[in-house]
């Protein structure tokens, strides 16, 4: 059996070595080279969407502490506020509705009412959306004014995105009431004395009054 055989000619060779650098730079795109182009813009984007994130939450925080300060600067003034007799709590929460007018939509939580003496405790919790931090700012000052001795404690705000400037606003607020005995009438909602002993160790709660 004759097997055929020749030599390739010179054109025949570079046309085989054309075609092999063709497969192989085909082979190199196809799984190195756009994998490594996804994943390298796959951790670009996700390093910007932290970044993002990042400066939502510097931006959270700083305004925050903004409005802290103003309602400890508010406090430190010395606004004038009463300390209304027990049971002041309808006149309150009409105050709250008020205040809270300028929210998208909000709630409001009165906790269990304390008593220390003749000092009468009502913790709450606001939860509201405002459309900006403004807004915020502006339900926050009005609370802090409140005709009624009030206390504002921890304030929490999350953007609904994170354009923190530009979307609404999650806010969660925990505050006091307070209110006193003196003048006050006694029914089924309040509590026994928390603390019979104060008395004995010099705390004047009319001070607070």
């Amino acid at each position: 059996m004759k097997i055929l055989s020749r030599d390739f000619t010179l054109r025949e060779r570079l046309l085989i070595v054309a075609l092999a650098i063709i497969l192989v730079g085909l082979f190199y795109y196809q799984f190195v080279d756009q994998p490594v182009r996804t994943a390298l813009n796959s951790a670009k984007a996700e390093q910007q969407s932290l970044q993002m994130e990042l400066e939502s939450a510097r931006v959270q925080v700083e305004r925050v502490n903004s409005m802290r300060a103003e309602l400890d600067e508010i406090e430190a003034s010395g606004v004038k506020s009463r300390m209304e007799s027990y049971n002041n709590s309808k006149k309150e929460l009409a105050l709250l509705n008020d205040i809270l007018a300028a929210a998208s939509e909000y709630t409001i939580t009165f906790a269990e009412v304390t008593r220390d003496k003749d000092q009468i405790r009502r913790d709450f919790t606001l939860q509201f959306i405002a459309q900006d931090y403004g807004t915020v700012e502006k339900i926050l000052a009005e609370l802090a004014k409140s005709p009624y001795r009030c206390l504002v404690g921890d304030i929490s705000c999350t953007g609904s995105s994170r354009s923190v400037e530009e979307n609404k606003i999650n806010v969660s607020v925990t505050a006091t009431f307070f209110e006193t005995m003196v003048g006050g009438v006694e029914d089924a909602g309040l509590p026994a004395d928390t603390d019979a002993g104060n008395e004995e160790e010099g705390i004047n709660y009319n001070d607070l009054a």
